[in-house]
């Protein structure tokens, strides 16, 4: 009696993983927020508000959007750069997929006075 050996097959030959978009936009909107939170005057920006996040998905590549809200004043510029730098690292580290845009929009800014304003209407 002869047993047959399976030959082996390479791993990437075995399956395939597919991570859906709706997973990748909670990890870009997980990392988006990991740099807001020292962003600076971050204070400002009322708890609760978070990134939101959405993810276009083709051929291994992963285009994200984001939306933010930042206090005031701080460089904008400088704030976008280092999320959009800091959620194509961790969107490619944790999925594998190429990151060739991510695009922030800035939905609002607080200041001081405006996030006085917001507490003052919610008695």
């Amino acid at each position: 009696m002869t047993s047959a050996v399976p030959a082996q097959v390479p791993a990437a030959d075995r399956g395939a993983l597919r991570i859906a978009d709706r997973v990748v936009a909670k990890i870009a909107a997980h990392a988006a927020r990991e740099v807001l939170v020292d962003a600076p005057q971050a204070e400002h920006v009322p708890r609760g508000t978070a990134p939101h996040a959405s993810v276009s998905v083709r051929r291994k590549a992963a285009r994200v959007r984001l939306s933010v809200e930042l206090g005031y004043p701080s460089d904008i510029g400088s704030v976008c750069r280092s999320v959009r730098q800091h959620v194509t690292e961790r969107v490619q580290a944790l999925t594998g997929m190429a990151v060739p845009e991510v695009a922030v929009e800035v939905e609002r800014l607080h200041s001081p006075a405006t996030r006085k304003a917001d507490e003052e209407r919610v008695r």
